[in-house]
């Protein structure tokens, strides 16, 4: 089959006709997308923006931080839920800088699922760390930093007295290691502490749970051979 030169034209005509026809760009459709784009990629910007203005604790900012935030505390109180039992604890006012960290370290979740890592017989319970993932990521988001020794309020380390130990990095000042506390089991108290380490507050309910926790089996480290868990930390008034 052969075409000549109008048959051609007809045919580039007919091919033009079908293109106009062809369904057109639906502005309020492609705007409507774009908009779409746009507020996505707003909802990123923010969450980066959130993400930058993240406050993490450092030893520059910590003292100035927990001053503060002890002036507006009302509760003096902290349950631990264990996995052996609970117990209630009350903080000390005139310690404030501990205090204050460990109801702030219980209200933003640290000790949720930490474990009491050193137990030793007759003697303490120390809790606030564990070996997973979660405990480790916790403590990069709140922040690196230590807290100063308060031993000059008169307290002693007197059974049931919860306590702090002191950094285990190079620490002539005997700094605390605030992610960690431990409760005094002996009786009638372990004063040889008294000086190196702030007692910040007291068991006043389940001390019988403390001293179940003080009689689990350990390994040659201290570390319980069954894990003790802390499943809540719960401020109280």
């Amino acid at each position: 089959m052969t075409f000549n030169i109008l048959d051609r034209l007809a045919i580039l005509a007919l091919i033009l006709l079908a293109a106009c026809k062809e369904k057109p760009i639906d502005k309020k459709t492609e705007v409507a997308r774009t908009q779409d784009e746009v507020e996505e990629i707003a909802k990123d910007s923010v969450v980066v923006k959130e993400e930058e203005d993240v406050f993490v604790l450092t030893e520059d900012n910590a003292i100035d931080f927990f001053f503060d935030y002890q002036k507006g505390l009302k509760e003096n109180k902290v349950k631990l839920t264990t996995s052996m039992g609970s117990f209630t604890l009350e903080l000390y006012s005139n310690v404030p800088y501990h205090k204050a960290n460990f109801i702030y370290l219980a209200k933003k979740g640290y000790f949720d699922n930490t474990m009491f890592h050193r137990v030793v017989k007759d003697f303490i319970i120390q809790g606030g760390n564990a070996d997973n993932k979660e405990t480790a990521r916790k403590r990069r988001e709140i922040g690196r930093y230590l807290l100063p020794p308060d031993t000059r309020k008169g307290y002693k380390h007197h059974r049931g007295t919860i306590s702090m130990p002191s950094s285990e990095i190079d620490n002539p000042h005997m700094l605390a290691s605030p992610y960690e506390f431990f409760i005094v089991v002996k009786k009638p108290g372990s004063y040889h502490l008294d000086g190196n380490y702030t007692p910040f507050g007291r068991v006043i309910e389940g001390m019988d749970v403390v001293d179940a926790i003080n009689a689990v089996p350990v390994d040659d480290g201290d570390w319980p051979s069954q894990n003790v868990y802390i499943l809540k930390a719960e401020v109280l008034r």
